[in-house]
């Protein structure tokens, strides 16, 4: 039986989400032969910049679809360049959540933190640093997966031009 890893669940403020990375893995577990994403809405100002995907994730006997959005104001405001990228993720998210049986909310769901966390917490908890997404080295924000990949092989979060510094210096 396949099980998911407690380092992919995320206590905020009481509240356990979990990470899209821990879907995908308790999703491979379960035999995930495929992931698909279609665009259904494009943001536009028609639309309210509202961008609409849906996802489908298939194993040999099961398939589950499910659609995800993200517009200026439900994303923090350095995630907004990339709405179609977030409805994608949370689509998938939706989607991997239904075919793992995983009841909780994905944290990528979340609108910003600051919902769940609240602007003006004190908590420093390793759960809420770990979303801050920002090199540890020289302080340029980086994407979520290129955070997990380096904090999975370098120990930390740095950007990729700090990642391969590193390589050269080690």
């Amino acid at each position: 039986m396949a099980n998911i890893d407690s380092k992919f669940i995320i206590n905020l403020k009481g509240k356990e989400f979990v990470t899209y990375e821990g879907l995908l893995d308790l999703a491979h577990q379960k035999g995930l032969i495929g992931l698909e994403v279609e665009i259904v809405q494009i943001p536009s100002k028609e639309n309210e910049m509202t961008a609409i995907c849906k996802a489908t994730a298939k194993t040999k006997d099961e398939v589950y679809t499910d659609i995800g959005d993200a517009n200026p104001q439900s994303v923090n405001k350095n995630i907004a360049p990339h709405l179609i990228r977030m409805a994608s993720t949370r689509a998938k998210a939706r989607a991997l959540r239904d075919l793992t049986n995983i009841g909780m909310t994905a944290l990528e769901e979340l609108a910003e933190s600051d919902d769940v966390i609240g602007s003006n917490s004190n908590n420093k908890s390793k759960t809420v640093d770990d979303m801050e997404l920002k090199c540890s080295r020289c302080g340029v924000e980086i994407a979520q997966g290129v955070a997990a990949y380096s904090k999975k092989n370098f120990g930390r979060k740095l950007c990729m031009s700090c990642q391969k510094e590193y390589k050269k210096a080690n």
